[in-house]
């Protein structure tokens, strides 16, 4: 092994000068070994002799003749004294970590309103012309004029005066249009109380929040058309609630769980911290910054959170139950972690260990080490020195016998000959089903249902993993009736996920069944079902629209 520096080497010499003794590598042999502290690879079987490099005194190592164990140091007990080796005891209990993250303190999606022109016009005042405004739901906002509003209007009440001249739905109709175009209901009666048109309308808040922006000024021509920016009056947000928005990296996403606690300090709040769970961890990551934003819900009565702050939120996050070795304890060789382990009366291995996460004070171990292994928390630089002259001396590698990460096989597991010979029978009954509503025959389609259900059950008892797939959720939901719309729609969802399955065993291959796929079924959009020939037969429409669809490999 390479000498990593200097500093270990001079201390290891250091030792050997001062202490009157000099750790050194263990041999097993029944004769009496002499080595020079500073070139072990420098040795003598008569005590006295001196290296031939440096001059220094050959110094007694473990008698025997076997080879040396590099990994192994073993020190005198003056040499111990020097160094100040400290072990600790390799436990099991709860690893802590806290996770320190950077954010923003946003306002509440979900509470956020933009308000648009429901019809052109020109504003005619504002009755909240600032950013920044409380208002209370339904407020006024702002009142628009728009001829079109008088139009509609006028025509609603023409059709109130006709009474009986015109139909009930051309009433209603003209009704319909008053609310669309931005009247409120109370607005509605009272124009039919009054038979007065008017060309104002008035924008009032959706909500109780906070004015977030505002795009008009009094006197300015709105478009109704939400595509153009001239059709955007006010936004208003909900500030009683916040959003507390960080990223989270992908190592950091190993200690993130719904529901810990996150306090959130801020520069505008000196003093104050706030705290709430996470409430929310994005499971797409963004794809250039390699981070899943997190959310936490904050209450914010007193609006002492203000929109975009800068904030900052400390996890603390517990992994409990794992075996735990003290950072400090910790070595680096060439990026593989190493420990010294205290075999006893002054002997100290090197081993090489697996560790997981890392938490504030200790490290999760995975494998190398052992509870009540006692470790080297100090001293471990020297003695890693000196296992270093050891590894140049005979050339011996670094501590190994580690166990690799674990090989999970994450494949999916084929079906045995048993499970796939109930998914055949399923799946047939399926087809023989779906055939029965392709031709609108719903008595058939009741008769076969009996054995349809009877093999989705057979399926889902005989082959355990099919209960954590979606076929599980159609046991208890397919229908006979009463009518065709009702049975097809239940069907649709239990084909979709039956032919889906189907294909990734490669059933209809094997079988000689077809997958069909309908592009605007009714219930999921787009719906999959088995049939025994290859011509499509749509079961989701049955004979309104009978070739709908397309078989799909």
């Amino acid at each position: 092994m390479k000498l990593s520096s200097f500093l270990p080497f001079a201390a290891v010499a250091l030792l050997a000068l001062f202490a009157g003794g000099f750790p050194t590598p263990v041999r097993a042999a029944e004769k009496a070994v002499y080595q020079c502290p500073m070139h072990p690879w420098i040795k003598s079987d008569h005590p006295g002799d001196k290296c031939t490099i440096c001059g220094m005194d050959l110094v007694a190592a473990a008698p025997g003749d076997a080879a040396i164990d590099p990994n192994l140091v073993v020190l005198s007990p003056a040499a111990a004294a020097v160094v100040n080796v400290q072990t600790s005891e390799v436990h099991r209990g709860a690893l802590l970590h806290t996770l320190r993250v950077a954010g923003v303190i946003e306002d509440d999606d979900t509470r956020h309103h933009i308000l648009t022109a429901r019809v052109p016009g020109r504003v005619e005042k504002l009755f909240v012309n600032y950013v920044g405004a409380e208002v209370r739901e339904d407020e006024p906002l702002a009142i628009v004029y728009s001829p079109e509003m008088l139009t509609a209007q006028r025509e609603y009440v023409q059709r109130l005066k006709g009474g009986a001249a015109y139909a009930a739905s051309d009433l209603s109709a003209a009704r319909e249009r008053l609310l669309d175009m931005g009247l409120t209901e109370a607005e509605v009666v009272v124009l039919e109380h009054t038979l007065e048109p008017s060309a104002f309308v008035t924008v009032r808040a959706p909500m109780t929040g906070t004015v977030v922006a505002r795009h008009v000024y009094e006197g300015q021509q709105i478009n109704q058309d939400p595509a153009e920016a001239a059709s955007r009056l006010f936004e208003v947000g909900d500030f009683s609630k916040m959003w507390f928005i960080f990223d989270a990296y992908e190592t950091d996403l190993a200690w993130l769980r719904v529901g810990q606690t996150v306090a959130v300090t801020t520069p505008s709040q000196p003093g104050r911290i706030f705290t709430a769970p996470v409430a929310f961890i994005d499971p797409n990551l963004n794809e250039a910054t390699r981070t899943a934003r997190v959310r936490v819900v904050l209450e914010n009565p007193d609006r002492a959170l203000l929109h975009k702050l800068t904030a900052y939120g400390a996890v603390q996050a517990e992994s409990p139950n794992v075996l735990l070795v003290p950072r400090s304890a910790v070595l680096r060789h060439s990026g593989s972690p190493v420990v010294f382990v205290d075999r006893g009366h002054g002997s100290y291995a090197a081993r090489n260990v697996q560790l997981g996460r890392m938490g504030d004070t200790d490290a999760e171990v995975i494998a190398g080490l052992a509870a009540g292994d006692r470790v080297v928390t100090e001293g471990g630089l020297l003695l890693d020195g000196q296992a270093q002259l050891a590894h140049a001396a005979v050339g011996g590698d670094e501590p190994r016998n580690v166990p690799g990460p674990t090989v999970i096989n994450a494949a999916p597991v084929p079906l045995d000959a048993h499970a796939y010979s109930l998914l055949k029978t399923l799946a047939f009954a399926a087809a023989d089903s779906a055939a029965a509503l392709a031709n609108d025959d719903l008595p058939h389609y009741q008769k076969s249902l009996p054995s349809l259900r009877a093999a989705l059950a057979a399926y889902l008892d005989g082959y355990a993993p099919a209960a954590r797939t979606p076929l599980a959720d159609s046991r208890d939901t397919l229908v006979d009736g009463p009518d065709l719309r009702t049975a097809r729609r239940a069907f649709e969802v239990f084909s979709t996920a039956l032919a889906d399955t189907a294909r990734d065993n490669s059933l209809p291959a094997r079988e000689n069944l077809h997958v069909m796929q309908c592009p605007m079924s009714p219930v999921l959009g787009v719906g999959r079902w088995l049939q025994r020939d290859a011509k499509v037969h749509n079961p989701f429409f049955g004979s309104a629209m009978p070739h709908c669809g397309d078989e799909i490999k």
